[in-house]
């Protein structure tokens, strides 16, 4: 039991320690990351107003196949939503995950496709 609550803990520490350097706007809103075991869920969110401006997860997407494909297509949908809603750039909040795998490949859809981060 105590070493949950001290994972949960130094989670929370990274998370709080990654999201004071970071505040997303309207013209750059944050790009905040969320992983369960099966999903993969990236939200825009313009922290001045409070309000999610564009979200995608991998439950939208049709592909098959492994979960670093998923994303890879995540991040591609995600840049095709923030052109259409004039989005060009946003400010990435991994959250308490480490720059490794599923996102790392969802970002780099993201840049692949024009949206800078």
């Amino acid at each position: 039991m105590k070493k949950e609550l001290v994972k949960r803990e130094q989670r929370l520490r990274r998370k709080k320690r990654v999201r004071a350097k970071i505040f997303g706007t309207t013209g750059r809103p944050r790009l905040s990351v969320n992983r369960s075991n099966r999903q993969i869920y990236l939200q825009a969110i313009d922290d001045s107003q409070g309000r999610t401006l564009i979200s995608a997860s991998t439950m939208e997407i049709k592909a098959t196949g492994e979960k670093s494909d998923k994303s890879w297509a995540l991040g591609e949908l995600l840049a095709k939503k923030a052109k259409e809603r004039g989005v060009k750039s946003l400010v990435f909040d991994r959250g308490y995950y480490k720059y490794h795998g599923r996102i790392k490949k969802a970002v780099e859809s993201l840049r692949k496709a024009g949206i800078e981060i």
